[in-house]
């Protein structure tokens, strides 16, 4: 299980996991938004954690980012740690 520490957003933590395929297999959000929350969880859960990357990056909630912005960002840094 990895966990990130958001900013600048409602949720405080992100969890997840990624299978050696780079396929996201795990998702979980604490604080935020719920339902919403839950909905990009399971749209996540599944998909190559490039095309999750893709999608999410940049999404604009408040402050500069979002809770899908700062996942991409968790995944990009966890990304970039294990290529090294």
């Amino acid at each position: 299980m990895i966990t990130y520490s958001p900013k600048g957003v409602c949720s405080t933590k992100i969890e997840f996991d990624i299978d050696e395929q780079g396929i996201l297999t795990h998702l979980k959000f604490t604080g935020g938004c719920n339902g919403n929350l839950q909905g990009i969880a399971k749209l996540a859960v599944g998909r190559k954690v490039d095309d999750v990357t893709l999608l999410l990056k940049g999404i604009n909630c408040r402050g500069g980012t979002s809770c899908p912005d700062q996942l991409a960002m968790a995944l990009t840094k966890y990304m970039q740690r294990k290529s090294v």
